[in-house]
């Protein structure tokens, strides 16, 4: 249950951080001057994969892993995608445009 629970609050907290910062993750300064929608995505499936990577640690740590098929890990990137939804809006809604 632990485990569970650290794995759905990173979750919600890496689908997030994309939409808090114009630095491509966190470090690396874009030429341009906003980060565009495009760069947001790449770093929203990056940080997937990297949670996908801790979660298949965790489990490998507990028991045998599962094997997947496709359909569960389009699921899960779905509900990566819903775990984003208050940086979204929290970005392209609520923030007036220059702050």
């Amino acid at each position: 249950m632990q485990n569970f629970l650290l794995i759905v609050g990173l979750a919600a907290l890496a689908a997030n951080l994309p939409f808090f910062s114009e630095k491509l993750f966190f470090f690396w300064k874009i030429k341009a001057e906003a980060k565009s929608f495009g760069w947001r995505l790449l770093e929203l499936g990056v940080f997937y994969v990297l949670l996908a990577g801790v979660a298949y640690l965790l489990e490998s740590r507990i028991s045998s892993v599962h094997s997947q098929n496709w359909q569960f890990y389009v699921s899960t990137f779905s509900l990566f995608v819903v775990f984003a939804w208050p940086g979204f809006v929290w970005r392209y809604f609520w923030r007036k445009p220059g702050i």
